[in-house]
């Protein structure tokens, strides 16, 4: 079995391992939950955007106001494309750092588990020992004892 104070060593460096990995995994989340409201606030713009066009055009609307308001909904939906590429890109990094965390904390349950082990045993060992002493004890007291003769009949 490891060393008692090499297993608390591993503790310690798997422990700050996991803190990092669960700060980049914060990072990570905020990241993408950036990504996301930037993208519903593109769209919420786009749907706004084209409601405002459609009473516009009721009133009737040159060609070149039209031809403007298609490009810049041309160019409004790459940005849109752009920013779902973007939010997957941050999911794939989220679950990403998900499975790092997950892996040391793992790593860092399975030190403590050993640790635990090696208590465990440790103990056992303690007990096995006091219990030998307490025999040995006893065995030697036995052995130091005046024996009793008994009185037999007298003549």
């Amino acid at each position: 079995m490891a060393n008692p104070s090499a297993l608390t060593t591993l503790i310690e460096l798997a422990h700050k391992e996991t803190d990092a990995a669960a700060k980049r995994l914060g990072a990570a989340l905020r990241a993408s939950e950036e990504a996301k409201q930037k993208l519903d606030l593109l769209l919420a713009y786009r749907d706004d955007y084209a409601k405002r066009y459609q009473s516009t055009i009721s009133n009737g609307i040159s060609a070149t106001h039209f031809n403007n308001f298609q490009v810049f909904m041309y160019k409004l939906d790459d940005a849109i494309s752009g920013q779902q590429k973007m939010v997957g890109i941050a999911e794939r990094h989220t679950e990403h750092a998900r499975a790092e965390w997950v892996s040391c904390e793992q790593k860092k349950m399975s030190f403590v588990t050993l640790a635990s082990r090696a208590s465990i045993e440790n103990t056992r060992c303690e007990l096995r020992r006091d219990q030998k002493q307490n025999d040995e004890h006893a065995a030697r007291q036995a052995s130091r004892r005046p024996t009793l003769s008994r009185p037999g009949p007298k003549p």
